[in-house]
């Protein structure tokens, strides 16, 4: 499995990746990537340290004539996003990604790829290994749970590292420097329902939003791109209020950040509903893919008889909260930056509708580069859901990155960047959270970019590396290394 890339150069960082593709390592769950880090540290006679979280710290000593470099801190995360296509029969926790390379790409075959981050590990690894690299004294941390809950950037303490430069890895556009990033706070919501009995006369339909892109809510989030969760909203909106439709079952996205691709419900409509209600919905499927024609060219809308068991609906007052709560919740930017044409500043994801038990459980994310508008959105979530008499709790949250406008490892990496390709790259903000501004925290003063290899459909079973942007990223590293003074 993945041979194919073991014929890509450079060969060291593809070998790593290679390894790295076969390892599970679902956030909260990276014991065997962590057994594989130690494994590899043992073996090549490098210092290596864990903290109590479980972040890992592999050190390498200076090459010949650069010991009195300053020391430089590689930085990756080592967990990914578990995300698959609903007909892909796929153990995360178990199986290996299968990868193929098609059209100067890198893919896997109907799951997330683990490039984010997977090629940054793979790139720390390939240089620990290599003896002709030159470098200063090299710290390489590798951090867990990035993805969902970035406790491992959260709990590392004064001390673990040495170095005040740092090289973020975890970029996902070649020829794209990053000096700053958004701030972001979660926000959980637990609505519980009464349930009914299922009533007589009715037949039971599945209403379904599928093919739609998705993708990482803080980087693609300006893209127009569908949300699955408001559009199933949008139609059971309609047919609630216009036809009395009766929720049995709802589920819809999967993960905080990212945009909810797949959505499905099972509804009950009367007899003497059941014809008109579906021709209605047929009818706005129809308009909702024309609405969505440019950026969601692959969106499906489909409602189809249920010959499944449904054993009860909800209650009608609790079914008239969720959905209303549901409609009003915003989703996607609200607010452009007034300093950076074209970023953006404050956004909101709304992630992901379960049922759990008795319970309605509703994930949504907040991000901005400003920690007042941080603040306001995540209220406008909250009172969304408080008008119902939902219990709303929210995460801790973590900072944003401040650009530094006198940044050293900016300067040395944008000159590495010219003199090996000739062309100046785009130094800019990210509204994607970064673990750069919790590392900021913990050590003050610390010298930070953040760069990294083309990846396309993070988050998303479209996730894909662009062949030729890795050798770029591998040569852009090994030169900053060279000029670190």
């Amino acid at each position: 499995m993945n041979e194919a890339l073991l014929g890509l150069e450079p060969a060291g960082i593809w070998k790593y990746f290679k390894e790295i593709l076969m390892i599970p390592r679902p956030s909260k769950h990276e014991e065997q990537i962590v057994a594989y880090l130690l494994s590899f540290a043992h073996a090549h006679q490098l210092d290596v340290k864990q903290d109590k979280v479980g972040n890992v710290l592999i050190s390498k000593p200076a090459s010949p004539g650069f010991e009195n470099r300053q020391t430089v801190v590689m930085q990756s995360h080592i967990d990914m996003v578990c995300e698959k296509n609903s007909d892909k029969v796929h153990d995360f926790f178990k199986d290996p990604i299968d990868a193929f390379i098609e059209d100067g790409w890198v893919k896997a075959k109907g799951t997330t790829l683990g490039a984010d981050d997977g090629i940054g590990v793979a790139a720390q690894l390939a240089i620990l290994a290599d003896k002709t690299i030159q470098h200063g004294p090299l710290e390489c941390l590798f951090t867990i749970d990035e993805e969902t809950g970035l406790s491992g950037a959260f709990g590392l303490e004064p001390g673990f590292v040495k170095g005040r430069i740092l090289l973020n890895v975890d970029s996902e556009d070649e020829g794209e420097l990053f000096i700053g990033c958004a701030g972001g706070k979660d926000t959980v919501v637990t609505l519980p329902f009464q349930k009914m009995a299922v009533p007589e006369g009715h037949q039971a339909f599945k209403l379904a939003i599928s093919g739609l892109t998705g993708g990482h809510s803080g980087d693609d989030i300006h893209k127009g791109r569908g949300n699955a969760n408001k559009l199933l909203v949008r139609l059971l909106y309609k047919a609630t209020n216009e036809f009395g439709a009766l929720l049995s079952q709802i589920e819809g996205g999967n993960l905080r950040n990212a945009i909810a691709r797949e959505a499905q419900a099972i509804i009950l409509l009367s007899a003497e509903n059941a014809a008109k209600a579906s021709a209605m919905l047929i009818a706005m499927g129809e308009s909702l893919r024309g609405e969505f024609a440019i950026t969601e060219p692959r969106l499906e809308i489909n409602l189809t008889p249920w010959e499944g068991r449904v054993n009860m609906v909800v209650e009608a007052e609790d079914q008239h909260k969720l959905i209303n709560s549901l409609y009003a919740c915003p989703h996607g930017v609200m607010a452009y930056s007034q300093s950076i044409p074209g970023f953006v500043e404050t956004s909101t994801n709304l992630a992901s509708v379960r049922m759990i038990n008795d319970t309605f459980e509703i994930t949504t994310s907040q991000r901005s580069s400003v920690e007042s508008a941080k603040a306001d959105v995540v209220a406008m979530v909250a009172a969304c859901f408080k008008l119902t008499g939902a219990t709303v709790k929210h995460s801790n949250g973590y900072p944003g990155w401040a650009p530094n406008p006198s940044s050293a490892i900016r300067d040395i990496t944008e000159t590495a960047y010219v003199k090996l390709f000739g062309n100046k790259p785009e130094v800019k903000a990210i509204h994607a959270g970064l673990e750069c501004g919790l590392i900021g925290d913990v050590y003050s003063g610390m010298d930070m970019i953040s760069y990294g290899p083309t990846i396309k459909g993070a988050h998303s079973p479209d996730e894909r590396l662009e062949i030729q942007s890795v050798t770029k990223f591998w040569d852009l590293t090994l030169e900053i290394l060279r000029q670190i003074p």
